[in-house]
């Protein structure tokens, strides 16, 4: 039986540590209850599929700092080339992929592929060499630790039940006021 949602991010909060975590459209609401730090950034774009590439550039910028990407399978599938990518640049990055089978925010309907794709095998075959799968929450704990310290690039592929109903989300403040926050954390500045 696939974990729910939330508990899949529960074992990620439990072990992020000091990590940046940029959370996409299925994950942030349950992102923020769990964790509202100036290093949680709630990113909702228009357009799916770009976080892999904004944490790869926060993972670039800030070497030694870990950034993990929570992003969902219909994200992910937006952008399959971005696992390329990931591999090419050894960063610490983590990608998390949040596989429900579904878009979830727009109404539940199903990703292509759903049930077939196989996400872990996608990114081995594009290079990322640390992939990790997990169907059951007592696998996610078993390896979180593991999957979240080390070199990057990471990939974690977890099945997560899909829900219906689900609202798009909403950050919890502006983009320009997270990226503030962030700086601030990070110990960076405009200049920097």
């Amino acid at each position: 039986m696939a974990m729910a949602h939330r508990e899949a991010l529960g074992v990620l909060a439990a072990h992020r540590g000091s990590k940046v975590v940029l959370t996409t459209h299925g994950s942030v609401d349950d992102w923020l209850a769990l964790s509202d730090t100036p290093l949680d950034l709630a990113y909702a774009p228009g357009a799916m599929g770009h976080a892999p590439a904004f944490g790869l550039g926060l993972a670039l910028a800030q070497p030694g700092r870990g950034v993990v990407v929570v992003t969902g399978d219909g994200h992910l599938l937006m952008g399959l080339g971005c696992l390329a990518t990931l591999a090419a640049h050894p960063a610490d990055v983590c990608l998390v992929v949040v596989d429900n089978g579904t878009y979830e925010v727009t109404g539940g309907q199903p990703t292509p592929g759903s049930g077939r794709v196989d996400f872990a095998g996608l990114a081995r075959a594009a290079g990322v060499r640390r992939v990790y799968s997990c169907a059951a929450v007592e696998e996610w704990e078993a390896v979180a630790a593991e999957a979240l310290s080390g070199p990057g690039p990471v990939v974690v592929w977890l099945k997560v039940e899909g829900r219906l109903g689900q609202k798009t989300p909403k950050a919890p403040r502006g983009m320009a006021e997270q990226i503030v926050r962030l700086r601030q954390a990070l110990g960076t500045t405009a200049e920097g």
